[in-house]
């Protein structure tokens, strides 16, 4: 037991320590990228990448998250799963490849565009194939490998991308910044699983056992098509209804939202687990478990996202002359924020009491909400409908899930809404002193500040007392 609990905490650490890697060196190249295309070009280059990305599902079709699920259960199969898996997903990409040769040609986008679009094909392709591959170190229970590819992948993209930008080869060479890093990340990936684990890359085309991985699959493929349509489609519908220039001021909100993502990602990694097996052992221990989840994530998902919607004109001022549009996208979008982070706890708890069925079902609800208020707002309102659609998105998916779980739970929503009100307060008054000091002190030096008002605030409420830090602490020295 004690090695398991050391094998979590480790790839807990990698994972989280790649994940804020992976999202720094994001953030610095759209930065660069933002700065030097402006926002038509910018938005050009997002579509094309959002646009692809939806047509992967096809390439997966939730294969990855059951070969890892399968292969943790047999490590003895795992030869026969990866030959299959590769082939399958060899048929599936052909089969993609056709597909986005239909809507392309129906289409009928502006040659720039369409180069940009099959370029990113190849990026697509190479980067399924190497999410296949490191399902399997998952399954082997190992994030090392992965984490450190999240970083150099990254970093391959900022590198070839300055190159691009050096010597002024123009948009079309930049995506190609995405294809070497995805090129790179394959390449990695074919060398881990053939020299840590000695597997065969050879794919292997028995049909019928391909045919009955895919049916057993369809479940978490399901989810995972709402999810992209969900995550990625609000970027096709703006360049279709709002044009390039839409689409790039929306990418500074997109962008500074999913920035923020390792933080509740990194924190599930390590709860799930510790949830499902409660649900089996210790029922009671799991409510208190869940309940410490949710107040950690109000403590973290307050401040953010009004600390984002108080310092957004000084984000957006990094960015070149064109993106002044941004600032009250941003703002709003820092609603989103909140949702997304105590949705992740809530979502991880579905999964630990087998209520699979039911986070997919609430995903495919709010992935058509989404499309439908895309459809209906984005020509009214711009980039603005596209921010409240994902606003109010992230929103319901949150409330179906709340709802479905105070049906599979006994928890203290009391506890629960005393948190958030003492959060929100601290929070309000952390924002007063950003607005203020932000005046006269340097944005750095004005957040730093900010951040220790908002926890003494909270220590003055008794938003966190002495057994919660002592917790936190005792979970690093694992």
């Amino acid at each position: 037991m004690a090695d398991k609990i050391g094998n979590l905490a480790r790839n807990t650490s990698y994972f989280t320590l790649a994940l804020i890697g992976q999202k720094l060196i994001s953030l610095a190249y759209f930065t660069i990228y933002a700065r030097v295309l402006g926002p038509a070009d910018l938005g050009k280059y997002y579509f094309a990448l959002s646009f692809t990305t939806i047509f992967s599902i096809a390439l997966d079709l939730g294969l990855t998250n059951l070969l890892t699920r399968e292969v943790a259960k047999d490590k003895a199969q795992a030869n026969k799963y990866l030959g299959a898996a590769l082939g399958a997903k060899l048929l599936l990409s052909a089969v993609t490849i056709l597909l986005l040769m239909l809507v392309t040609g129906l289409a009928h986008y502006d040659p720039l565009v369409m180069t940009l679009i099959w370029v990113a094909v190849l990026s697509m392709l190479a980067d399924s194939f190497t999410t296949l591959l490191f399902a399997f170190s998952r399954a082997f229970h190992n994030l090392k490998f992965e984490s450190i590819n999240a970083v150099l992948s990254q970093a391959v993209t900022l590198i070839v991308s300055l190159v691009v930008f050096k010597f002024d080869w123009g948009l079309a060479p930049l995506m190609w910044a995405q294809v070497a890093s995805s090129v790179f990340a394959v390449v990695y990936a074919m060398m881990v699983i053939k020299r840590r684990w000695s597997l065969s890359l050879r794919p292997t085309w028995d049909l019928g056992y391909i045919k009955s991985l895919l049916l057993l699959a369809l479940p978490f493929g399901l989810y995972a098509i709402a999810q992209r349509v969900y995550n990625y489609l609000d970027s096709v519908l703006l360049y279709q209804l709002a044009g390039d220039t839409a689409v790039g001021i929306y990418q500074v909100p997109f962008r500074a939202v999913t920035a923020f993502q390792f933080l509740p990602i990194a924190f599930i990694a390590s709860l799930y687990p510790a949830l499902s097996h409660y649900w089996q052992e210790n029922r009671a221990q799991m409510v208190v478990t869940f309940e410490r989840a949710m107040k950690y994530s109000l403590i973290i998902a307050t401040p953010l996202a009004i600390g984002v919607a108080a310092i957004a004109a000084t984000v957006v001022n990094i960015f070149a002359a064109g993106f002044e549009a941004a600032v009250l996208p941003l703002q709003v979008s820092a609603l989103t924020i909140f949702f997304m982070f105590i949705n992740y706890p809530v979502g991880s708890l579905l999964n630990a009491c087998d209520e699979q069925k039911a986070n997919t079902r609430h995903m495919i609800i709010t992935a058509l909400a989404s499309v439908l208020l895309n459809i209906i707002l984005i020509p009214l309102y711009g980039v603005m409908g596209a921010i409240a659609t994902a606003v109010l998105s992230t929103a319901l998916l949150f409330t179906l899930n709340w709802l479905r779980a105070l049906r599979v739970i006994a928890t203290s929503m009391k506890m629960i809404y005393v948190t958030f009100m003492k959060t929100l307060l601290a929070s309000v008054l952390m924002g007063v002193s950003i607005y203020w000091l932000g005046q006269w002190l340097n944005i750095f030096v004005v957040v730093v500040i900010a951040i220790l008002v908002y926890f003494a605030c909270l220590l003055v409420l008794g938003g966190v007392k002495k057994e919660d830090v002592f917790s936190v602490m005792k979970s690093f020295k694992k």
